[in-house]
């Protein structure tokens, strides 16, 4: 599955997952590939990106909002105060801010 995750800045990232896990305005939910088309409103959290099996990804270059997650280099973080998010077709983009 890809994600990107776009503020009004910048792409803040853009890559294959294994998983995304969000904070919907009804709770947290987490998204895995073939995952039914959704569109949700987030609230402010945390988004969780989940990355095993992606061998490619190189951290150094990520921005400085996107951090691993407790000392595991294939969960990143990010922050967020609210955004909008749509995944259809085995692809999610997040409008964030």
């Amino acid at each position: 599955m890809y994600l990107e995750i776009v503020s009004p800045e910048a792409t803040l990232f853009s890559s294959e997952v294994d998983s995304v896990v969000v904070p919907g305005v009804n709770g947290e939910f987490e998204m895995l590939k073939d995952h039914a088309p959704v569109v949700s409103l987030l609230k402010a959290g945390t988004i969780k990106i989940k990355t095993h099996t992606q061998s490619h990804l190189v951290f150094d270059e990520l921005p400085a909002e996107v951090t691993p997650h407790n000392d595991d280099e294939k969960v990143l973080t990010l922050k967020i105060k609210s955004g909008t998010l749509e995944m259809k077709d085995n692809k999610v983009i997040v409008l964030a801010d």
